[in-house]
């Protein structure tokens, strides 16, 4: 089995499946995936995923705010995070983190939003997703003062090994989606080559970074074959082992998916 670790359901391109999302899970699993984990960017799409957690019995989810979605929610409020999160199909937190890439004026927003995430982190055990970009040394610094013992990864990682060097060493697992297989990503294969093998997931991120041979066309959850396909690759590994080895380590990072 193989496991889509991040996936927008929600936001899929259904256009080959005539409008259904049956039909692009059953491409899924059709070639192997047998778990969906469905992830929350707002208030608004939290009972959204919910509820297709609910519908499928392979799909998990995860709820937050996404910190380019702060715009209208200013903060995120910690009573509210922590009444989405007691649902048994809410498996983690996010996603969450900083974005200074596109909006580097709400830095301080972004900041409050994220620490009020690992807060919850914090209360509830469960683990936190956490997106980053442009905003390394921060991302470090509030993910080391917070001190989870229940962690939780950085996802669609595409900085260096510097920084995953420095995320591992705190207890974080790295995930890796299509970006991978970009032409231009060669230091993020070099933290592909790297990462511990009980540290490593992989993901879509779909509908969007659709992997190589399918960029340019949206991403879809079946598409997770073709990034560990790669990653198998770049690391010399047999492909079952991979895929063995991200199964086990979502089910450790995620157990309540397990």
């Amino acid at each position: 089995m193989l496991i889509d670790s991040h996936c927008h359901l929600d936001r899929l391109d259904l256009t080959p499946y005539e409008g259904s999302l049956d039909g692009a899970l059953d491409a899924a699993r059709a070639r192997g995936v047998g778990k969906f984990l469905c992830i929350g960017v707002d208030a608004a799409n939290a009972p959204v995923v919910k509820g297709l957690a609910e519908r499928y019995a392979d799909v998990y989810c995860s709820v937050g705010v996404h910190p380019l979605d702060l715009a209208d929610a200013q903060t995120t409020e910690l009573e509210w995070l922590l009444r989405e999160l007691n649902h048994p199909r809410v498996v983690a937190i996010g996603e969450t983190g900083l974005d200074y890439h596109y909006q580097p004026e709400m830095a301080e927003q972004q900041k409050t939003s994220f620490q009020c995430h690992l807060n919850a982190a914090r209360e509830t055990g469960k683990p936190v997703i956490i997106h980053t970009r442009a905003a390394r040394q921060d991302t470090l610094n509030l993910l080391r003062e917070a001190d989870l013992a229940n962690t939780g990864v950085l996802h669609c990682f595409t900085e260096d090994w510097d920084m995953a060097r420095q995320a591992l060493d705190l207890g974080y697992y790295i995930s890796l989606s299509g970006i991978v297989t970009f032409r231009n990503a060669e230091a993020l294969r070099d933290v592909a080559r790297r990462v511990p093998v009980d540290r490593l997931l992989v993901e879509t991120d779909s509908p969007y970074l659709a992997p190589v041979p399918h960029r340019g066309k949206p991403n879809e959850p079946q598409f997770v074959c073709d990034v560990a396909a790669f990653v198998a690759d770049v690391r010399g590994e047999p492909l079952d082992t991979l895929w063995q080895n991200t199964t086990d380590n979502f089910h450790r990072l995620f157990p309540l998916a397990a």
